[in-house]
């Protein structure tokens, strides 16, 4: 059927609007398109961020260095919270928003963590330099009083050595017993009777005053003592009333003529308190 030029226009037209109308829609759709677009990449980057802002908390939480055990226990437990969430923000179980606030949260409480740490360890720094410096105190306390106890062992030391009484003057002589008892000096070792020691003791005011035993102590040529007939080690054996004062004082050694009758030579003589020496001086005899 053959149309007329009126209703070919008219055909014409209506195709006209039909094109311009689905243009319309296509461009309208286009540009939603656009926008969804842009949504979705804005989107992904927004996960990608919360995802970066969680695994970067949770490597500062690897990092903390605590050994208080409460402590550790909490961070463990917001290590964990940290490890979930990301799971569930890269798997799109979890609404952005939500996830950003939650991040937010842990993040506050992080920073928190940190500053807690950063307080323990300047107070166990400061507590480290006190603790250095007391044993350093102590140390040097336990110098000094080794010291004072050096010192006083020193101290007691000088006063025991200086209660000993000091004997001076000593005067050494050979004497011979005539038959009618006068006592004169020889120094013929073949006449000698009898070894006479005089000397004179200190005064000395912190020696303890009372009895004093004093030894006398003969020594021969050839290293032999002189024992008298008690045989207790010594030569003669005297003991005197001390009272601090200076004293003069005498020893006698009795030769034995028939058991050590003596000869020419040298003899070391020493006068002891008790078992220390005082004071020595030699006799010659020919």
């Amino acid at each position: 059927m053959n149309l007329s030029s009126k209703q070919s226009f008219i055909a014409i037209v209506v195709l006209a609007v039909i094109c311009l109308f689905l243009g319309i829609q296509l461009f309208v759709g286009g540009e939603k398109f656009k926008d969804l677009s842009g949504d979705y990449g804005r989107l992904e980057m927004d996960k990608e961020q919360v995802v970066f802002d969680l695994e970067k908390m949770r490597f500062s939480y690897d990092t903390l260095n605590v050994e208080n055990s409460m402590m550790l226990a909490e961070i463990s437990a917001q290590r964990d919270e940290i490890d979930g969430l990301i799971t569930r923000v890269k798997n799109g179980n979890w609404e952005l928003g939500k996830a950003k606030e939650k991040t937010e949260g842990l993040r506050v409480m992080m920073m928190g963590y940190i500053a807690t740490v950063d307080s323990i360890n300047q107070l166990n720094q400061a507590l480290t330099k006190e603790n250095t410096a007391m044993r350093d105190r102590v140390k040097e306390v336990q110098g000094k009083n080794e010291k004072l106890e050096e010192r006083q062992e020193n101290m007691e030391e000088i006063i025991e050595a200086g209660r000993l009484l000091q004997c001076t003057e000593i005067s050494v002589v050979g004497i011979r017993i005539t038959k009618t008892g006068r006592q004169p000096e020889t120094d013929r070792a073949n006449r000698v009777d009898m070894i006479k020691v005089c000397f004179t003791l200190l005064e000395n005011k912190i020696a303890e005053p009372g009895n004093k035993v004093l030894n006398l102590r003969v020594t021969d040529t050839e290293g032999n003592v002189l024992l008298s007939n008690n045989d207790e080690g010594y030569s003669a054996t005297r003991n005197i009333d001390y009272s601090n004062d200076r004293l003069v004082a005498c020893v006698f050694y009795s030769v034995d003529i028939e058991t050590n009758a003596l000869i020419s030579g040298e003899y070391t003589v020493e006068i002891l308190e008790q078992e220390t020496p005082i004071g020595s001086s030699i006799l010659i005899l020919r």
